[in-house]
């Protein structure tokens, strides 16, 4: 296809699962504006697990350690105990990374993450600390998470999928070996930009191009 055939495709997905993909952005939504500290936690260990990993079978391994009450408590070494961690690729990094990440933001036995991010005055200057400080985090990782804990309007998810889409639809040139933070910010002005230019919001741009190679619509 062409890149406006591309495009005119990406409008015809808008236009049928517009309702869904405004369902699950409320959703994500929902976990900043009254969801829990455990629920802001699952999300930043589920975007640790996700490099080169499935979504879905990271979100299974997040879903046990919930269930088997590891959240809060669990070492590394209980984490690779779980059948579910098998399938997150680079495992025993992994879970030394969750659990790290975690303790961070452990105080008396509370976890104090959301209260953490509140005190940032942007989601740029949010995004740039979790890049810096949470191990296994790019900006891919960090942006996934803020995404997903409900700060959809002004970043994107640069993934493979996405950066495939968006040279199919002439928004960049090519599909870049490596991506650094400054052509990180670059392709997500230009992706800005483009969302705008078709009328269609940008985290419901982000979640359709994620739909159209998945299948479906996830997190």
């Amino acid at each position: 296809m062409s890149a406006l055939e591309e495009i005119r495709e990406v409008k015809k997905i808008y236009r049928a699962k517009r309702a869904d993909f405004e369902k699950r952005i409320a959703q994500f939504k929902a976990v900043w504006l009254s969801g829990s500290e455990s629920a802001v936690l699952s999300e930043l260990i589920f975007c640790i697990f996700t490099p080169q990993s499935k979504a879905v079978n990271c979100w299974k391994c997040v879903t046990s350690i919930i269930e088997n009450k590891l959240l809060m408590n669990g070492t590394a070494s209980d984490l690779l105990k779980l059948r579910e961690i098998n399938g997150v690729r680079f495992k025993n990094k992994k879970a030394v990374y969750a659990v790290t990440a975690r303790d961070m933001f452990m105080k008396n036995g509370r976890i104090g993450l959301r209260k953490f991010l509140s005190d940032f005055k942007d989601v740029y200057k949010m995004r740039d600390w979790l890049v810096k400080n949470i191990k296994g985090y790019g900006y891919k990782e960090a942006s996934h998470f803020l995404r997903n804990i409900g700060f959809t309007d002004d970043i994107t998810i640069l993934d493979r999928h996405i950066l495939k889409n968006l040279k199919l639809m002439a928004v960049i040139k090519r599909v870049p070996d490596s991506v650094t933070p400054k052509l990180y910010m670059e392709i997500e002005g230009k992706m800005k930009a483009f969302a705008k230019k078709i009328r269609i919001p940008l985290p419901a741009l982000d979640l359709i191009l994620w739909y159209r190679e998945a299948g479906h619509i996830f997190k």
